[in-house]
């Protein structure tokens, strides 16, 4: 079945086409502008119908885990980083501890974190810490992947510092191996490039149509994704199995570019933007667990969080007669924000917990 690609097939195409030049590795780090033709080439096997790297923008192609073991790290850093690995792609070995629906970090960001359009990882370790407006203070990188365990997880983060969080943590650092920390040039393919505005406003009885003829194959007409002897196959895009109202993917322009840029599997770039954004609307106009930063008041909560976040989703919104989150339900946990999340201050005065 077509739709069955994986996406690793696509990463396999571009170490044939290196193989074919004789060089010896798949990661770069270049400036559109200086990419050799086989490079070049890379590029376009991987990102498959996107837009090719501008002059002045940053091509980076990070190191595949199989190119790890020969470089001169030292045995236990290698160890760690495929720990890190291990949990990326499958996160699922952490589920009932600290994910608590059927996503796996590689569900989000394609290809091993490592894909242009697919949300690559590597740049949140060379940008962090930084200001994160969505929780209004000065992030690290554990912090930022303590954000992906709590909302598009649904979960409860592993311990800042603990052995999976290093471990996770060290993978992005690894795959950014070449890049300077805070780096001010353009990056190529960076996060799901949002596509160009449609003709006509989003609509989620559009997109309940071509989602219908696009993506049930793999997801479900009820959203559930497919699983096959307790391995999760294909996520599921709604319902208690799926991302939380807090996930930055329920942003609907952010589901729009993922879905432009990499859907249907095997087949990026032939939706049409128009149905990029329709299927987008649809998805995110379905019901999923609440926003664990929820005050228990649906109303107060999409305003608190309206500016920095909620004027992009469809929660605390009337759709087919409901207003979507206003619930109290949080999936299969059994609590609502988990307690690692908390504010932070610079100033040097004390902030109460």
């Amino acid at each position: 079945m077509k739709h069955r690609i994986k996406f690793s097939s696509v990463l396999v195409a571009a170490a044939l086409v290196f193989s074919a030049t004789g060089a010896q590795a798949t990661s770069f780090t270049k400036q559109g502008k200086d990419l050799t033709p086989a490079e070049l080439e890379i590029v376009k096997q991987m990102v498959q119908g996107a837009a090719l790297p501008t002059e002045n923008e940053l091509v980076h192609i990070p190191p595949s885990i199989d190119e790890l073991e020969n470089t001169d790290l030292h045995p236990k850093m290698k160890e760690a980083i495929r720990r890190g690995h291990d949990l990326f792609v499958n996160t699922q070995q952490l589920r009932g501890k600290n994910v608590f629906n059927n996503m796996n970090c590689s569900s989000c960001h394609l290809a091993d974190g490592r894909m242009p359009y697919g949300g690559p990882v590597w740049p949140a370790a060379i940008d962090l810490p930084a200001y994160r407006p969505k929780n209004g203070h000065v992030n690290n990188l554990e912090e930022r992947i303590a954000g992906c365990f709590t909302y598009s997880m649904n979960g409860k983060p592993p311990a800042y510092g603990s052995d999976d969080m290093l471990a996770l943590s060290l993978y992005h650092q690894w795959l950014a191996t070449g890049v300077p920390m805070f780096s001010k040039d353009k990056i190529y393919g960076r996060g799901f490039p949002k596509p160009a505005d449609p003709e006509l406003k989003p609509d989620a009885a559009r997109g309940k149509v071509a989602y219908e003829a696009n993506c049930t194959v793999c997801h479900g007409a009820d959203g559930a994704g497919q699983t096959e002897n307790g391995k999760v196959i294909f996520p599921a895009l709604w319902g208690d199995d799926s991302y939380n109202w807090g996930a930055g993917i329920s942003r609907v322009f952010t589901l729009a570019g993922f879905t432009k840029h990499n859907m249907p599997l095997g087949q990026p770039n032939t939706l049409s933007d128009q149905e990029a954004w329709d299927i987008a609307q649809y998805i995110d106009s379905q019901e999923r667990p609440q926003d664990p930063r929820y005050t228990g008041n649906i109303k107060e909560t999409r305003e608190k969080y309206l500016e920095t976040f909620h004027k992009h989703t469809m929660y605390g919104t009337e759709y087919n007669g409901k207003v979507l989150g206003d619930h109290d339900n949080v999936g299969h946990k059994d609590f609502l924000k988990p307690d690692i999340l908390r504010d932070r201050d610079f100033t040097g005065a004390a902030v109460k917990p």
